[in-house]
């Protein structure tokens, strides 16, 4: 990420709680007109560094560089950021219109001018017959959609989200994630959501930040934290992967599940470590005497609609597998097969 397109750099940013350390030295580059998703467990310090971006907390230290200035110190309604919320915190007593018009009304714009961009964003949002209605009478994703359309009126520097749609059913989310993805798209502005939906952040993103106990654990594009997980952490926390126990062979291969692969590692022969191994990337194969595939036992199945996954018992390890093109479907539980799995997908870790 080159400097002059970098929208906001949050430099060495510290928060305590007390005795508790809520973020440790995050330093974090934001580009402009990106999409970047805050992803962890809950207590990692992802909406609590949401909260000092948008300025309802104080670090204790560091800076929070946007366009290059320091803005820790800048009340939040002079930030001219965008916010939407898990609770929305829509007027109830106000109309569709009124509530997507408020912050420009406080901002000054004259009537004529909130009138045109709330008929914009209505259409934009693809709601525009309701400006006149009441927002006790919207559905959830109509109310989602004007939370937006308000957030979105004052032409935001930043547009903040904290978990936005998690009290959505799971259609109705899903159909919400497109449309927030186009709009942001549409309208190019800076993002920065809080999620701890893995789906969500894999599917909105352009950098991912995954954060752990007050500290970024990885960034990157969804591909790269998926596909190479710098630790255990993540590995597990982000997908359905697969820890197992290997070690260095004499030749220098990674061996597990007593089978030697070809794939070489620099450590010690002999030495143990940990990989990690996604379940789309292991195939099940009917048990054949004559290959040097380890067998496993099917403990357990379950269809998806979409895919099949299966819990395999394979020499002291469970292995999570999810199907694809040549995995059988007709397996049974307690069916013996033969498990291969593609070296090259192998993520390594060092144990400590």
């Amino acid at each position: 990420m080159t400097t002059q397109n970098t929208h906001l750099h949050i430099k060495g940013v510290t928060k305590n709680f007390g005795d508790m350390r809520a973020l440790n030295d995050i330093d974090l580059k934001v580009e402009r007109g990106s999409f970047v998703c805050l992803l962890g467990p809950s207590g990692c310090g992802k909406t609590t560094l949401l909260r000092i971006i948008a300025g309802f907390e104080k670090a204790n230290s560091g800076q929070l560089l946007l366009d290059g200035v320091d803005i820790a110190q800048m009340p939040p309604h002079k930030r001219g950021f965008g916010m939407v919320f898990q609770s929305l915190a829509l007027f109830p007593h106000m109309s569709v219109a009124d509530n997507i018009a408020y912050g420009l009304k406080l901002r000054g714009v004259k009537a004529k001018q909130r009138r045109d961009r709330v008929d914009e964003l209505l259409n934009v949002i693809e709601l525009p017959s309701i400006a006149d209605r009441p927002v006790s009478a919207l559905s959830g994703g109509q109310r989602q959609r004007v939370a937006i359309a308000r957030a979105l009126a004052i032409q935001p520097k930043l547009f903040l989200l904290d978990e936005p749609l998690s009290a959505l059913d799971a259609k109705l989310r899903d159909n919400m994630q497109i449309e927030l993805r186009q709009l942001q798209r549409k309208f190019g502005v800076t993002t920065v959501l809080v999620t701890h939906d893995q789906t969500e952040a894999m599917m909105l993103a352009d950098d991912l930040v995954v954060m752990k106990d007050g500290e970024i654990r990885q960034s990157g594009s969804p591909a790269t934290v998926y596909n190479q997980p710098v630790d255990m952490f993540v590995a597990d926390f982000l997908g359905a992967a697969n820890i197992i126990k290997a070690k260095s062979s004499s030749a220098g291969n990674i061996s597990l599940l007593g089978v030697e692969t070809h794939r070489k590692t620099n450590l010690s022969p002999g030495l143990e470590f940990d990989v990690a191994v996604r379940a789309e990337h292991i195939d099940l194969l009917a048990t054949d005497p004559t290959t040097v595939h380890p067998t496993g036992t099917v403990e357990f199945m379950r269809n998806l609609g979409p895919s099949i996954e299966w819990i395999i018992a394979v020499r002291g390890e469970k292995l999570r597998v999810r199907s694809n093109a040549s995995n059988p479907s007709n397996l049974e539980v307690g069916q013996n097969v033969d498990v291969s799995i593609n070296a090259d997908t192998l993520s390594v870790f060092r144990n400590e």
